[in-house]
């Protein structure tokens, strides 16, 4: 996937991102390809490479049923942004509720912290969609390197052929 972006310049010498989702991991890139860093990530908890219609405003309700909490697949032209908390995100798709952030402190925060620690990608399905990352890495690599300009994000498909250009139709 990487060379497919560097050799067309896809990412118009933007920073960019590769989420492999069969894999669990999000690599980021600076402009010049270069990778600045790799990590394990969370993903939404239903398989699947869709974003599913309406589901960003009833994210905003947290009436997101189990159903409707895929992470997408395709390219998309992300920005840093805050969500309604005002905590810094990565908006991947700003219309779908989906983003790239930190992991936040809240009760389901240390059964995610070991999903993180462990090494199989199986159990890495517990978000609503989002990508989620460590505090650490997302301080250290994501906000600088996606978080001060717009940049772009390939979410490799699980469910099906990784099919290039890299589009979801979905995206707003």
């Amino acid at each position: 996937m990487v060379d497919w972006v560097l050799r067309h310049g896809d990412h118009g010498g933007r920073p960019f991102a590769v989420v492999d989702k069969r894999l669990a991991r999000i690599y980021v890139f600076d402009g010049q390809g270069r990778l600045t860093g790799e990590t394990a990530a969370l993903l939404g908890q239903t398989w699947g490479d869709h974003t599913v219609p309406g589901v960003g405003e009833r994210a905003q309700t947290g009436s997101v049923r189990p159903d409707e909490r895929t992470t997408p697949a395709g390219r998309f032209d992300s920005m840093p942004g805050r969500n309604l908390k005002g905590e810094a995100v990565i908006w991947v798709d700003h219309a779908s509720a989906f983003a790239i952030h930190r992991l936040r402190p809240d009760a389901a925060q240390r059964a995610r912290q070991i999903r993180l620690a462990t090494a199989s990608p199986d159990d890495n399905r517990a978000s609503l969609g989002c990508v989620i990352v460590s505090v650490r890495f997302y301080e250290d690599i994501i906000e600088p390197t996606l978080g001060r300009s717009r940049s772009v994000v390939y979410v490799l498909p699980e469910t099906g052929p990784l099919r290039l250009p890299l589009r979801d139709e979905s995206a707003v």
